[in-house]
């Protein structure tokens, strides 16, 4: 076994850029492997339901245009995880087409493995009434129902899928969703470094220059594990790893600040230890791993909810911002009455922003204090057309609203654009959110491979049926 493994992570999420000149120290660390963690349910359930990327193509294209090459070049592989943004078929058919289309402009021949991560339905269907499916807390019991709504469904894979990749000898790995360490893990494990390090390692490695301080998740970082212990480094001058920066980052998305569950068990963190070191990196020892009994990946699914419509506008009379609440409920009740002949239903929103839009109830500080405010009406229905209908009714009703106190006889809102409506279109909402048992950690995940050539057809694309060794 190595007595060294060295990992470089070139940002926190693929499109997210790096400066060339970070990258490139990087490179002269002589990584062994290069991983990147490219999505998230951050940014919300709609790009798994529309099956787009929250990551614009240009974006990944000049990421993946600078890492595919220098892997080769450096004869080490690339593992690339929830690819297009939410890892489901349709995400990773995106970023394939963007590594072909590199391939072809750069005349790279190289061996491709695509691993899907999107799963059947009737898979799931099967697995709820064999009992084998949990719910996470806070999160209700899953239903029928959930499972028949669900437009698209993806299991988060750990290491194991992609060490069956590795096995294979591909050059470049590119896999639906995962748990995001796995990417940084996978080959570590394999090659019999300690798995709770590992995990750790990447953890702290998903988001890349995040990490250090001042932090960035548009820059380098490049992790070192050994036998007993992990070291990591940003490769930019202009930061450096503390241990606080590192502890809060092990911290990060975290609801227990000792126990991280992921696929098969828990990264228990209560002995870890983080060491400040020269040149700004830091040394963290003692996490270890803890297998469950029986092996569990989380499910994601998401179901359309409606269409949605919006328009922004601004408020800068005192007397208004100071009658905000009763405004917006007056404005609600007219809305409400105007359509209660309607046999249609929506669902009628006012974010004020200088006031608690960003925590809602929970705001400690709900009474506006500002001169101005930020208004987003929001209205989601069945129909776009609804949606319109609704959100056109709420704005032209607001924007007109007397109430106690009001001089002017123009309008209460400032519009900054025109058309003052957006249609924003298709809302998804989360209807999976829970755990699934599986048998063994690949059979959900099939492989396939490709050989890569400068005259690599965009027709050829990922075809899920034909998988290398499912066990």
């Amino acid at each position: 076994m190595k007595e060294e493994l060295r990992i470089l992570s070139p940002t926190a999420i693929l499109g997210y850029g790096f400066p060339v000149e970070s990258f490139r120290r990087g490179m002269a660390k002589t990584p062994h492997i290069i991983a990147v963690d490219a999505g998230s349910t951050d940014p919300g359930p709609y790009y798994l339901g529309a099956g787009v990327s929250f990551t614009e193509y240009r974006a990944v294209k000049r990421d993946l245009g600078i890492i595919i090459p220098a892997a080769l070049e450096a004869r080490i592989p690339v593992i690339i995880g929830s690819a297009g943004g939410s890892g489901g078929h349709p995400h990773l058919e995106w970023t394939l087409e963007i590594i072909r289309e590199i391939s072809r402009e750069k005349k790279l021949c190289f061996k491709l493995a695509a691993i899907e991560g999107e799963v059947d339905k009737n898979d799931i269907y099967q697995a709820w009434r064999d009992g084998k499916i949990s719910n996470l807390s806070s999160v209700p019991e899953l239903s029928g129902g959930d499972i028949g709504a669900s437009v698209r469904i993806v299991a988060q894979m750990g290491v194991e899928p992609l060490q069956k990749a590795l096995q294979t000898g591909a050059d470049v790995i590119v896999a639906g969703r995962c748990y995001d360490p796995a990417v940084f893990a996978a080959l570590p494990i394999q090659a019999g470094f300690q798995r709770g390090l590992a995990i750790h390692l990447g953890k702290i490695l998903e988001c890349a220059a995040i990490a250090a301080t001042p932090g960035s998740g548009s820059d380098c970082l490049l992790g070192y594990l050994h036998r007993d212990d992990f070291v990591v480094e940003p490769l930019n001058p202009a930061r450096k790893c503390t241990t606080l920066s590192v502890a809060a980052h092990t911290l990060y998305e975290k609801s227990n600040p000792y126990l991280l569950p992921g696929p098969g068990g828990i990264l228990d963190l209560k002995d870890t230890k983080f060491e400040q070191l020269a040149e700004g990196r830091v040394r963290v020892c003692g996490s270890c791993f803890r297998e469950d009994e029986i092996y569990r990946i989380k499910l994601e699914g998401v179901r359309l909810v409606g269409y949605r419509t919006v328009s922004i506008a601004g408020v800068r009379d005192p007397v208004m911002i100071g009658a905000i609440d009763e405004v917006i409920a007056g404005v609600k009740e007219r809305v409400r009455d105007n359509f209660k002949q309607e046999t249609f239903t929506y669902r009628l929103d006012f974010k004020v922003y200088g006031k608690n839009a960003v925590m809602g109830p929970l705001e400690p500080n709900p009474i506006a204090e500002g001169h101005e405010l930020g208004v987003i009406i929001e209205a989601v229905a069945d129909t776009q057309e609804i949606a319109d209908t609704v959100c056109s009714f709420a704005r032209s009703t607001m924007l007109h609203f007397g109430y106690p106190g009001r001089i002017a006889t123009a309008g209460n809102l400032a519009f900054p654009y025109s058309p003052s409506d957006f249609h924003t279109g298709a809302v998804y909402g989360f209807s999976i959110y829970h755990l699934l048992e599986v048998g063994a950690p690949c059979r959900l995940f099939p492989v396939q491979l490709m050989d890569i050539t400068p005259g690599y057809s965009n027709r050829k694309a990922f075809n899920p049926i034909n998988p290398v060794n499912p066990v």
